[in-house]
């Protein structure tokens, strides 16, 4: 038993400091399933020991991708490790063999939880799921559904539901996205407003957004030039600015 300090400062470093340097490496294979199973920030770390294990070591995990759905909470946009967890997250989802039900429910839940997120989270977050479309065109149903948000009763989707197979996230639509199309920053209401279009072919590069800080965002918008925004197409004429106004005879503005 190792404190939870010191588990997550092993975990931090295992995949490039100490995995490398094993003779055998799937000795560390018990080590790192018990920590992926306990949950929280010290799951999240876990991952990228396992994948070194999956990906290098032929390491066969069962219900890998169902522990990994059930880590999706509302923390997750807030955690220090949010980047590490979403480029994992990416590498596991690049699969184009995975199944439709899957995908949807990590969309669908990424959205949800998206509803709650900061600025900075979503400007990452909804290329995400973009980049989740291209792969997998068989989920563009949650965004072209004949019957949309509009005329659902109630949304099927289980968000409670731990295994993404029983979520019905395929019957779906993703009405949340649309709600953040009319988000309060404009960056995030452009950036849903993708959706609206068909998506190209070419996935998004969100290296340089996992990382994206609100002091970031917020420095952005402060050191923003403000364009010149015409107040009058038409030049003012006279004290009240009528053409044939007796008033435009006897003053001026000038």
């Amino acid at each position: 038993q190792l404190p939870t300090g010191l588990y997550k400062k092993v975990l931090v470093i295992l995949h490039d400091s100490i995995l490398p340097y094993m003779n055998e490496p799937t000795l560390m294979i018990d080590f790192l399933t018990v920590a992926y199973g306990i949950g929280g920030a010290i799951s999240l770390l876990a991952l990228n020991g396992l994948f070194i294990l999956i990906h290098q070591h032929n390491l066969e995990y069962p219900d890998f991708y169902k522990k990994l759905y059930s880590l999706l909470d509302p923390s997750i946009y807030h955690v220090k490790y949010r980047a590490r967890f979403f480029h994992l997250a990416d590498l596991f989802l690049s699969s184009s063999h995975l199944p439709a039900y899957l995908v949807a429910a990590f969309i669908k839940r990424l959205s949800r939880l998206a509803l709650t997120a900061p600025p900075e989270a979503l400007l990452m977050v909804i290329p995400f799921i973009c980049n989740l479309f291209r792969r997998h065109p068989a989920c563009k149903v949650l965004v072209h559904r004949p019957n949309g948000p509009e005329d659902m009763s109630e949304d099927p989707y289980i968000m409670e539901e731990e295994s993404p197979s029983e979520s019905r996230a395929l019957e779906s639509s993703l009405w949340e996205i649309r709600s953040l199309q009319n988000h309060y920053h404009p960056d995030v209401a452009k950036a849903a407003a993708v959706l609206n279009q068909s998506l190209s072919e070419i996935e998004d590069d969100i290296s340089g957004l996992l990382e994206l800080s609100a002091y970031e965002l917020f420095d952005k918008e402060v050191t923003k030039k403000a364009a010149d925004v015409p107040l009058e197409f038409e030049q003012i004429r006279g004290l009240f600015g009528k053409k044939n106004d007796i008033f435009a005879e006897h003053f001026s503005l000038d």
